[in-house]
């Protein structure tokens, strides 16, 4: 292979409520946490480990306002995406570094409201080539 790839699948759930950034110009983003897990069992003592990573998640636009419409702290979700690293300066001076998820396709797998109602699943299903549309301008702004 001769290019290169930054692509990442992960299955999840929230680990709170999305949260919604605006900007002028009508657009928007949205983050959230997103907790995967791991159990396995420790071979010299037979212990079982659960193991959680966090991942931070960033949704754009029409996409962001569809998660926060429809997803809440504990939904579990499928997302595909990119690794995106960034740094910025805090009023103090220090340089803070994060990496994160941009997702470019999503599907909810079970939502709060469709256990409340008694489904098992939801019907919302969201692949899409426009929700990349940002301006890297305001991936500085948070």
């Amino acid at each position: 292979m001769n290019g290169t790839l930054n692509k990442v699948i992960l299955i999840g759930h929230l680990g709170d409520d999305v949260k919604m950034h605006y900007f002028e110009g009508g657009n928007c983003i949205g983050r959230f946490p997103l907790a995967t897990n791991e159990i396995y069992i420790n071979k010299q003592t037979n212990e079982k480990i659960a193991s959680t990573e966090w991942h931070n998640l960033v949704v754009r636009n029409k996409a962001a306002e569809i998660c926060e419409k429809y997803l809440s702290k504990g939904d579990k979700i499928y997302v595909e995406g990119r690794i995106k690293s960034r740094q910025w300066q805090t009023e103090e001076g220090v340089t803070k570094y994060t990496t994160e998820i941009q997702v470019t396709e999503f599907t909810f797998l079970t939502t709060k409201k469709d256990i409340e109602a008694g489904k098992q699943g939801s019907s919302v299903d969201v692949k899409s080539a426009n929700f990349d549309s940002g301006s890297p301008a305001e991936d500085d702004l948070y």
